[in-house]
């Protein structure tokens, strides 16, 4: 508030006038000659002349006044005993406040008269004649505000001189210093019209002998004046640096004192950061004036200009650009309120005038200047980014990438921005390795051990990592370079956390191999000073991915490329050992243990991101020890996706899309099934159950030839074909007769149709697509069968014993096969006792009638049953388990041949397949002999009665020499299970109704004889 009042007293003037009007009305008549001679003789010996006694404080004084008033040419005498006056004041004001005394009583008393009588004259002398008395006065009023300032600065009642608000309440409040902030006022408002320059210069050279004691005095008059203060301190501090030198301030930036005399230039800048606190606007909008005036082209003055004005001299126009620099290194405030809006101002146009300016100026001031320039950008806490872009974009050369509507740059100021933005790299290097005072950084201990030096430019930079990684990307000539090498120092200062959010942007943002090696450089720069990075990196891109901040774009790119580095291990299998060699193991040991964090990934919502992902892990290393749970979801997953991949692979057919990518992501799919099925026994297990699973569920069937069955196991027919003949299953089984009951009180009801109505439609459903049918079963039985050929851990694809013949197939596990078969008799027939493997007489099988329907059915409605069967047999014993479905199919296919009544067995292709099918499978599997295992080559030739003879001889073979694994002997020469069938007893008994039917059709079987010879 006091603050405010005292900008109302120099605004208003109103205390001023209430003196002066005092000062007139009390005015004396002129003095005689005689009189003045006693006052100069009285004021000169401090004596009074007429009485012959010491003149008092007060008494002096008001001789000095009259004498002032009386006798002009005396006021420099006069002035500087007032100095003495206005400090005995001052200092009994300062005494009366640290004793807690009235500061209107005392000493202060008797002078304040005189405090007022002075300041009324020297009022009056500026009013009337402002030109000869207000340079003086405003001198010597600034001149002794300092001096008090700086005196009386360490008295106790003095606030710190960085608290100024309390300070210029402390001195406003005394009224020797009140009356000369008032007179210098006064001066300086009736100085503005003609000679500005001189009063503010003359509070520059009082600021810097005084400062910081003086900021108070500076404050008030800039709040008062601020146009004025500000436009005038920059004139006063230009002609000063361009006086004493850019090379001089140069030194006095770096802490260098130049000379006795320091320059106005610090002083320029306490005024100015005083000011900004509430005039910030008017000095950018002053700081970019001066810039632009600079450039621009000299102009005549106007008629208001004045002589002294800084436009009109060369000189100091060429100086105001190495000025503001110097200005702005010496104050980050100042550089912050104008970097913004002065790198919009860089326009070509203006680069031109700049350059035209600054190639008049010595080697070593330009060599200064650019020095100055490193030291703000590296020093400038905002718009860091801002400057970098500008630099990069300017410094460019001109190629076809980036050339456009926009004109490419003046080859010299191309040129002097890319010297500007290497000194500033090399700046930049010894700033972040501490070597601006000769220390070296050790590159074995980490950056965390090494003194934290704070750089503004890279502090800012560091919330840029995405951008700056971008436009490194974009692989423009010179431009890649310098942000690649920046992005280095940004991620050295910032430490791990900036190294890894750098690193995770360039896996992220890369797009071909080309921008995926700068990756590679940057870890090979911080690898040095930095462990453990790129599984660092690994760890924050896995966040990334579960915090769903990455896009689906993105999200594949990222798992592109990280399975483009791992797959660069292959060049070290071929001998060719490097640095991306040993990164890509690095980085496949991180993703492996990031396995179950993107196993997920595999059932995204996008093609293209579960296709990324399957690549990935395709071609990760697995871990050497892995938690069951990860393991099984990983393969639940893992399976998923295959059936996914099939799917899609038939879609892209249909529409005639390129179906590359489908079929890789298949072939990958399977990769990743084998690897994971040669893990670990539990991962073995988990893949052939979830598969055989998959193909027989019915979201699955159709890929496979399959169709949707009911409970029972009966396809489901469609609408089409089965329409609504209003007929009620609750009336019909409410009926006497509906119901059969069966030996062993088994009731079943079985329904072939409706009495009146006819048998159930047979619905013969055609495949759509039976290649793509034909290629999913292939597929399928591919992994089936490299998971149960597999064994070893991490992907080794091996047989137990391999084959003799690089044609020969792989020998199936057992163990594998095993499972196979328990997971199909789990599916096909659920209360199958895992016990039931001998066979009861052919007349007993009329007690799992309906369970035996159940498997026939199961096997209609999925064709890729017998496929399966086939790769069960291949793994001796494993077919022993697959017994009661051997049997219930069997008894069906008995049941039928019995009950057909056609001429041929070809007229029931079905069920002249699955016979032929089954019996292969048995033999296959060593269930048979040779000699029975063959009998399938007859079928075709045969009438339906006598496929059943022969099915019956192999039905009561299997009776009499059960399916037992303990008849099979594990052969070291084959590598694999065989079965001795000399050991079950003659076989000729089994073989005569083979041979009775040979007989019988020897025109046609004759061709088959020899095969079924004993």
């Amino acid at each position: 508030m006091l603050k405010d009042q005292t900008m109302s007293v120099v605004l208003d003037g109103s205390p001023l006038k209430a003196m002066q009007s005092s000062h007139t009305h009390t005015a004396q008549p002129a003095l005689s000659a005689q009189e003045l001679s006693q006052e100069i003789k009285s004021f000169i010996s401090g004596v009074d002349t007429v009485q012959g006694r010491k003149l008092s404080v007060r008494e002096h004084a008001r001789c000095a006044v009259r004498l002032l008033r009386s006798v002009p040419a005396c006021r420099g005498a006069v002035l500087e005993h007032l100095r003495g006056v206005y400090d005995e004041h001052v200092s009994a004001f300062l005494h009366n406040l640290e004793t807690e005394g009235d500061a209107s009583s005392g000493v202060s008393s008797n002078l304040e008269d005189i405090i007022q009588e002075v300041h009324g004259v020297l009022s009056e002398f500026i009013r009337l004649n402002p030109r000869a008395w207000a340079p003086l006065v405003s001198a010597w009023a600034v001149d002794l505000l300092g001096q008090l300032s700086s005196k009386h600065a360490g008295r106790r009642v003095a606030p710190h001189s960085s608290s100024l608000n309390e300070l210029l309440q402390l001195w406003m409040s005394c009224a020797a210093t009140r009356s000369l902030m008032e007179a210098y006022s006064q001066c300086l408002a009736a100085m503005l019209a003609w000679c500005p320059d001189a009063c503010v210069d003359a509070l520059l050279d009082t600021s810097v002998q005084h400062s910081p004691h003086f900021d108070w005095v500076v404050a008030h008059i800039g709040s008062a004046f601020p146009g004025t203060i500000i436009s005038r301190v920059l004139a006063c501090g230009l002609k000063d640096f361009c006086s004493h030198g850019a090379k001089e301030q140069g030194l006095m930036v770096m802490g260098v004192d130049k000379g006795s005399r320091v320059p106005k230039i610090g002083s320029v800048v306490g005024i100015l950061g005083h000011l900004a606190v509430h005039h910030s606007d008017s000095i950018r909008k002053e700081l970019l004036r001066m810039f632009q005036e600079s450039l621009s082209p000299s102009s005549p003055l106007s008629p208001t200009s004045s002589s002294t004005s800084w436009e009109s001299s060369p000189q100091l126009r060429r100086a105001a650009v190495p000025f503001l620099l110097q200005l702005a290194a010496m104050s980050p405030n100042l550089f912050g309120a104008v970097s913004a809006e002065l790198v919009e101002l860089l326009r070509p146009p203006v680069l031109l005038q700049l350059q035209a300016l600054l190639q008049g100026l010595p080697r070593e001031e330009l060599d200064n200047m650019l020095g100055l320039a490193v030291h703000l950008i590296s020093q400038s806490p905002s718009g860091g980014s801002r400057v970098l872009r500008f630099l990069a974009d300017t410094a460019t050369p001109a190629s076809v990438i980036i050339s456009g509507p926009t004109p490419s740059p003046h080859e010299g100021v191309r040129e002097g921005c890319d010297r500007l933005l290497q000194m500033l790299l090399l700046h930049l290097h010894k700033l972040v390795f501490n070597r601006s005072d000769g220390a070296e950084v050790n590159p074995h201990h980490p950056a965390s051990s090494q003194p934290k030096r704070v750089i503004p430019f890279l502090e800012e930079l560091q919330s840029h990592v995405g951008e700056l990684s971008a436009e490194t990307l974009r692989l423009e000539r010179k431009r890649h370079l310098w942000l690649h090498q920046l992005l280095c120092l940004l991620s050295v200062y910032g430490g791990p956390s900036i190294a890894t959010e750098a690193l995770c942007q360039l896996l992220t943002q890369a797009h071909n191999p080309e921008e995926l090696a700068l990756a590679w450089q940057l870890h090979t720069t911080l690898s040095s000073c930095m462990v453990g990075l790129i599984h660092a990196a690994v760890a924050r891109c896995v966040a990334q991915i579960h915090a769903h901040t990455l896009g689906p774009k993105q999200l594949r790119q990222l798992l592109l490329n990280l399975a483009a580095a791992i797959q660069s291990q292959d060049e070290e299998k071929r001998g060719a050992v490097g640095v991306q060699s040993s990164m890509a193991i690095q980085l496949g040991s991180a993703v492996s243990g990031h396995l179950h964090d993107f196993g997920p990934l595999l059932l995204h919502g996008d093609p293209a991101v579960s296709h990324a992902t399957v690549r990935l892990l395709s071609c990760s290393p697995l871990p050497r020890t892995s938690s069951p749970a990860h393991l099984l979801l990983l393969s639940r997953a893992a399976v998923t996706h295959f059936f996914l991949a099939l799917r899609r692979r038939g879609e892209s057919g249909k529409v005639g899309r390129d179906g590359g990518q489908a079929v890789e992501a298949v072939n990958c799919s399977v990769l990743l099934l084998s690897r994971f099925a040669a893990y670990s026994t539990l991962t073995l297990k988990a893949v052939l159950q979830q598969l055989v699973e998959g193909a027989l569920h019915k979201g699955n069937a159709g890929l496979f030839g399959g169709q949707i069955a009911d409970m029972s196991g009966a396809p489901l027919p469609s609408p089409s074909v089965s329409p609504d003949i209003g007929a009620s299953l609750l009336d019909i089984n409410c009926r006497f007769g509906t119901t059969v009951n069966f030996s062993g009180s088994v009731w079943s009801v079985f329904h072939a149709g409706v009495i009146g109505k006819g048998l159930k439609v047979r619905t013969d459903t055609q495949l759509t697509d039976p290649l793509g049918v034909m290629q999913n079963v292939q597929t399928l039985l591919a992994v089936v069968i490299q998971c149960c050929s597999s064994s070893g851990l991490n992907g080794s694809v091996t047989g137990s014993r391999p084959p003799s013949d690089p044609d020969e197939p792989l020998p199936i596990n057992a163990e594998a096969a095993k499972v196979v078969a328990v997971t199909m008799v789990e599916n096909v027939c659920p209360d199958v006792a895992n016990g039931e493997l001998s066979w009861p007489p052919e007349e007993h099988a009329r007690t799992t009638v309906e369970r035996d329907i159940h498997i026939r059915r199961c096997f209609e409605a999925h064709p890729v049953l017998f496929p399966l069967l086939q790769v069960v047999a291949a793994g001796r014993p494993a077919l022993c388990y697959c017994s009661a479905v051997l049997r219930g199919l069997l008894a069906t296919l008995l049941a039928h041949w019995e009950a057909s009544r056609e001429v041929l067995s070809t007229d029931s292709p079905w069920h002249l397949q699955a016979s032929c099918l089954l019996v292969s499978c048995m033999g296959e599997g060593q269930l048979l002999p040779p000699v029975l295992a063959n009998v399938h080559e007859a079928f075709p030739h045969l009438t339906p009665f006598e496929v059943r003879l022969l099915l019956l001889a192999v039905w009561e073979y299997v009776r009499g020499n059960g399916p037992m694994p303990q008849k099979f002997v594990f052969s070291s020469e084959k590598g694999l299970f065989c079965r001795d069938f000399s050991r079950d007893g003659d076989v000729a008994r089994y073989v005569a109704p083979i041979h009775s039917v040979l007989h019988k059709n020897i025109d046609r079987l004759g061709h088959l004889c020899w095969r079924f010879q004993l």
